[in-house]
């Protein structure tokens, strides 16, 4: 399965604090990948001069050789798209094909783009979508003379307004914005790199003991917006969960019916015990959500699916939707363990979901 492409939108805010203290700076991006490949179009990272702050383009050599260019770049003030072949050496200039290859810009003036970066951080904190759109002018080779940046925001209709500089490539960045992935469109004179940006999926975790607090922290790794939701003010505490986006200690039942709950949000039940668990189940099972996965042993699932359907709180075809036991089988028998099973299960519907509304 092709790896999917995730959003790197809190580099932007990384990158936007160093300009503000004023500490030279530059943003490392792929912006093309053919073959196999550590890291796919659009994996992002920030390098100052005492080397990387944030980020990856793929770790190992690609990285550390990102960084020498980076440095070098940010010495002499002057950003170079590298070509990387994994066969063979990095360099500015290398052009074979052999095994995977990687096009990283490396822009060595970020502070020229802060009006386009604080429109992608506003748009990120109000969970909007957008592209931003990056005019690479080149003077042959791989020598950059000049990088623009813009911020295309895609409205509720899903209509844009494209900058008259970038008129002719309206039918690009559409396209982009539809297939949530990068591209990069190469004239006579210039490159067009297109980045879409998209709201995370947003992890609910109903539930804040030890699996809870696993599931949390692997879920953030993995670039959800999560929300934690106990009922136990002790559970729920922020410094119990100090990665996560949101802490809700209020009743289970009534803050999963009110929750937004859509084909991008997924819902993990793993509450301290059987009748909570239902709880929580009844309150979203009817919901939209893209993925609803509980927590139980066989016997307590069957128990559970025979109440369900015999008091009509789902239909069998509701039930089948429920991922029970969760996680994927991989033999996990702790805390640890049974955290990464889910996380897999996560990524695994996640990565189908990307690959379904590319195929339509």
């Amino acid at each position: 399965m092709e790896r999917a492409y995730q959003p790197s939108r809190g580099i932007y805010k990384e990158l936007l604090e160093l300009i503000r203290k004023k500490k030279p700076s530059a943003l490392a991006t792929i912006i093309e990948a053919r073959g196999s490949t550590p890291q796919v179009p659009g994996a992002a990272a920030v390098f100052s001069e005492e080397g990387l702050v944030c980020g990856t383009v793929g770790g190992g050599s690609v990285e550390g050789k990102t960084e020498e260019l980076a440095r070098r770049a940010i010495k002499k003030r002057r950003s170079i798209i590298g070509s990387f072949a994994l066969a063979e050496e990095f360099s500015e200039d290398a052009d074979g094909i052999c095994g995977g290859r990687l096009q990283i810009l490396i822009d060595a003036r970020p502070e020229r783009s802060v009006s386009a970066f604080r429109k992608l951080t506003r748009a990120a904190g109000r969970r909007g979508s957008g592209a931003m759109a990056v005019w690479i002018r080149r003077d042959g080779g791989r020598t950059v003379r000049d990088i623009t940046r813009y911020w295309i925001p895609q409205k509720s209709s899903a209509k844009i307004s494209v900058p008259r500089p970038l008129a002719r490539f309206a039918g690009t960045i559409a396209e982009g914005l539809r297939d949530e992935r990068p591209a990069v469109v190469k004239r006579p004179g210039g490159w067009l790199y297109l980045e879409p940006h998209f709201p995370p999926s947003i992890l609910v975790i109903v539930g804040g003991g030890h699996v809870g607090r696993a599931v949390a922290h692997l879920g953030k790794f993995l670039g959800f917006e999560v929300t934690v939701l106990d009922d136990r003010p002790e559970f729920a505490k922020a410094d119990r969960f100090p990665e996560v986006d949101h802490v809700i200690a209020a009743d289970i039942e009534q803050t999963l019916k009110s929750f937004p709950l859509s084909a991008e949000s997924y819902v993990v039940i793993v509450t301290r015990g059987h009748r909570h668990d239902a709880i929580a189940l009844r309150a979203c099972i009817k919901s939209r959500a893209g993925y609803i996965g509980m927590i139980g042993s066989r016997r307590k699932i069957g128990l559970l699916r025979e109440k369900f359907i015999a008091s009509g709180w789902c239909t069998p075809e509701e039930w089948a939707r429920v991922h029970t036991p969760i996680g994927l089988p991989i033999g996990s028998q702790t805390v640890e363990e049974i955290g990464v099973s889910i996380a897999s299960e996560l990524v695994l519907v996640r990565a189908r979901a990307h690959a379904g509304k590319k195929a339509t």
